[in-house]
């Protein structure tokens, strides 16, 4: 994750002006022994536009469209510093599944066979990002959904900052968008995708105990299971989201990764649940395109994803902006729907966005059709 200044990541950012006007149709988690329990709790306020948390409740989906997996049945864990120690081998690189500029991720096993990811901060960031741990662990003992990453337990001691998860087996999203495991994500699988991690970013905003704003929603931090189920993870730039029912926002200063942040965000400071759906809007394109949102190697009109998609989209030229890579017959009329959707949660101001639920629905009604079009073919 990188933390970035509005002023300096503006330019790469922003999309193109016109792009407005031009739309198509379209309690708590367990501690390790030896961890802390003094994280405050917060007080549930009433917002009319909000649901009453319940744990694992997502929008209603017609039942033969929804694929996604039931949610694991994870147990909590109470491991010493010690016991993390010895399961990783003293933080063996042999154990590294990856590495950050602030964390190192381990692979480890339990006796009963269970695998669980350890998040370790790096040392010379222990005091740098004491809030973004405390922070995490705090929303994480707060969630439960199928597309999020779980929290099984975490520790803050002995200079030790470590957050155990849920081991999500099948890499990033961006990885498999690289190719890096030799085998292209068809159009289905991206579609699923796009959904999943829609479901969980809804359940953040609407479903949680409080709305909670991501911030940092990227291919990277999109972690698949053996079957291509999604989960959003990480957590460490999370924020509660406006809590009042007359409160639009919250002032905060500007983080998150370069090309997937809210330019409104940017200029204002002002966060809502709406800069994670300019976010998934960047992933969505980022997930039919396999290009990132910012390509520096590429030829300056190439260069920032969402303006050159955007003006391929507007040309009537939407299949020169897929994954050349992917090699799905998709009927014209679905690829002008899925982009139409992509490039109305990037839109540069948050009222032309909808909200997540929204493109929820989008995306379902997508699905329907390509599942028709399937039949007829």
């Amino acid at each position: 994750m990188v933390s970035i200044s509005g002023a300096f990541w503006l330019c790469c950012s922003l999309i193109c002006p016109c792009f407005r006007s031009k739309r198509r149709d379209i309690s708590e988690a367990p501690v390790l022994n030896g961890g802390t329990s003094s994280l405050d709790s917060f007080e549930l306020r009433s917002n009319s536009d909000r649901i009453p948390g319940t744990p694992l409740r997502v929008p209603p989906s017609p039942s033969r469209f929804s694929l996604s997996p039931q949610p694991s049945k994870l147990e909590p864990l109470y491991l010493s510093l010690n016991d993390v120690i010895k399961l990783t081998r003293n933080f063996s690189s042999s154990h590294v599944i990856g590495e950050g500029g602030f964390a190192t991720v381990y692979k480890a096993e339990l006796p009963d066979g269970q695998v669980i990811a350890i998040k370790r901060t790096k040392k010379e960031h222990i005091a740098a990002l004491q809030a973004e741990f405390r922070n995490e662990v705090e929303l994480l003992t707060k969630i439960e959904h199928r597309n999020l990453v779980r929290l099984l337990g975490y520790t803050d001691k002995e200079n030790e900052r470590i957050i155990i998860t849920e081991y999500v087996s099948n890499g990033t999203l961006r990885e498999h968008l690289d190719g890096k495991y030799g085998r292209i994500l068809d159009f289905s699988q991206r579609l699923e995708i796009a959904i999943e991690v829609a479901h969980g970013l809804t359940y953040l905003h609407l479903y949680a105990e409080k709305s909670i704003i991501h911030r940092d929603v990227k291919s990277s931090n999109i972690l698949l299971t053996e079957d291509f189920r999604a989960k959003v993870a990480d957590f460490g730039f999370a924020r509660t989201g406006p809590m009042e029912a007359d409160q639009t926002h919250i002032e905060t200063k500007v983080k998150g990764t370069a090309g997937y942040v809210d330019p409104e965000y940017l200029k204002t400071y002002r966060l809502t649940p709406r800069s994670d759906v300019y976010s998934f809007g960047i992933l969505l394109l980022e997930i039919l395109s396999a290009r990132r949102p910012v390509e520096i190697k590429r030829s300056p009109n190439e260069r920032i994803t969402v303006r050159w998609a955007f003006n391929k989209y507007n040309e009537g030229n939407e299949r020169q902006i897929l994954d050349p890579q992917m090699r799905d017959l998709v009927e014209d009329e679905i690829i002008k729907k899925i982009f139409a959707l992509a490039f109305q949660c990037a839109a540069p101001t948050r009222r032309d966005r909808p909200a997540m639920r929204e493109a929820v629905e989008q995306l379902w009604g997508i699905r329907k059709d390509y599942a028709r079009s399937r039949r007829r073919s």
